[in-house]
């Protein structure tokens, strides 16, 4: 028997308990007949100055990702969304398929990562795709991950920026003018596209806006993973109002 909400899909929805943005987000994009079914995975909002405070909040998600994912596993979503980033991009392409397969192997459903969602939306926009400029909330030893994954994957980073935001909530409060700011920091040296990685950042709308003015796909992981998640699913509904991807990929 069919649930009485979400009769095209129960999507199940993985965020740390500190993330204010992908709850929001995904709901906005969220089509007629799809319900979310949101899990926390419980962090302290922690202070983080550099490196090492990082690397501490990353051992806290780490040890709250599986406790979160079997809660949400028992009201039988139909698929899985990762709302979290860091951890998809750690140890590279490598450690991205490693996560993969644990998780596929609790899930016995379909789970889909920012990581993969971002290549394969690059992907979408053709092989003309190759230097990018990206965008995220981290300290360096964040940057450094999220920049090898991207290389091993085929693409040129050309450009990084990381916002050193102080704590995991805080990244939620960083405003659309630095988001602004940040795109266009990143905008140099003949890049094809953006992206912005960091799913508490409320880069979304600014993102698509940026797109249309910039004339060139500048991609927000939430936008880029609720897109993956839905075309992974199945459901192909062309949703405006959120950038090129998922009016028309």
């Amino acid at each position: 028997m069919t649930d009485s909400l979400g009769h095209r899909a129960k999507f199940g929805v993985l965020a740390p308990s500190t993330n204010t943005s992908v709850q929001p987000e995904f709901d906005a994009m969220r089509p007629w007949g799809v319900t979310h079914h949101h899990s926390r995975l419980v962090i302290p909002d922690s202070k983080v100055t550099g490196d090492k405070s990082f690397l501490a909040m990353m051992d806290g998600i780490r040890n709250a990702l599986f406790p979160a994912f079997e809660a949400v596993l028992t009201c039988s979503p139909d698929y899985v969304v990762l709302g979290m980033s860091a951890e998809t991009f750690w140890d590279g392409l490598k450690g991205s398929k490693k996560l993969q397969r644990a998780l596929d192997k609790v899930a016995k459903v379909g789970v889909c990562m920012g990581s993969d969602a971002c290549q394969a939306a690059l992907r979408a926009y053709g092989r003309n795709i190759k230097r990018l400029g990206i965008i995220t909330p981290y300290m360096p030893v964040g940057d450094r991950q999220v920049y090898r994954f991207f290389t091993e994957c085929g693409f040129e980073v050309v450009n990084l920026l990381g916002l050193k935001c102080r704590s995991p909530q805080l990244i939620a409060h960083e405003s659309k003018r630095t988001l602004r700011d940040a795109i266009n920091s990143v905008n140099k040296g003949k890049v094809d596209a953006i992206v912005q990685v960091g799913t508490n950042l409320a880069m979304a709308e600014v993102a698509a806006m940026a797109e249309f003015w910039l004339d060139k796909p500048v991609l927000a992981i939430n936008t880029a993973t609720y897109w993956y998640a839905l075309r992974q699913y199945g459901i192909k509904d062309r949703i405006h109002g959120w950038g090129s991807l998922l009016a028309e990929h």
